[in-house]
């Protein structure tokens, strides 16, 4: 019997459409981040990068459970004394909604070299108008 590796797809990669419309952050991260390790195929390795583009569309309509809003804390240190700022999530979803979501995938990816590459496919945008309709995406069923 013969092992079956599977080909990194290079170009051949497909183009998934998600509407991040009343959809918990969470559960929305899950499935952005099975997509791009390629979970969802049959032929998943941890070892090769199979997984799809994403597209995020109306990230800033996403939605946090329970108090999330007012206790979640979202933490940037640029490195210098004194440096370290915390926002709230409800700041964080009206100033950069994109990166609540590039965060809560980068949470759940394993963190290695083959993530930081798989995080360059994923494209966050705050409204409904993205510039990929020439890569023409299927709209994901979650």
């Amino acid at each position: 019997m013969k092992s079956f590796i599977p080909k990194n797809p290079g170009d051949a990669r497909g183009w998934k459409l998600v509407d991040a419309t009343d959809k918990p952050l969470g559960r929305l991260a899950v499935q952005i981040a099975n997509t791009l390790r390629g979970k969802d195929r049959p032929t998943f390795d941890p070892s090769v990068d199979t997984g799809d583009f994403v597209i995020v569309v109306n990230a800033q309509k996403v939605r946090l459970t329970g108090r999330k809003l007012e206790q979640k804390e979202y933490q940037r240190y640029s490195g210098w004394r004194g440096g370290l700022k915390r926002f709230t999530a409800s700041t964080m979803i009206e100033k950069h909604p994109d990166r609540v979501i590039l965060e809560a995938v980068w949470g759940m990816l394993p963190k290695n070299t083959i993530s930081r590459k798989m995080m360059t496919r994923v494209k966050v945008y705050r409204g409904p108008e993205h510039p990929h309709a020439a890569q023409a995406p299927v709209a994901a069923g979650f």
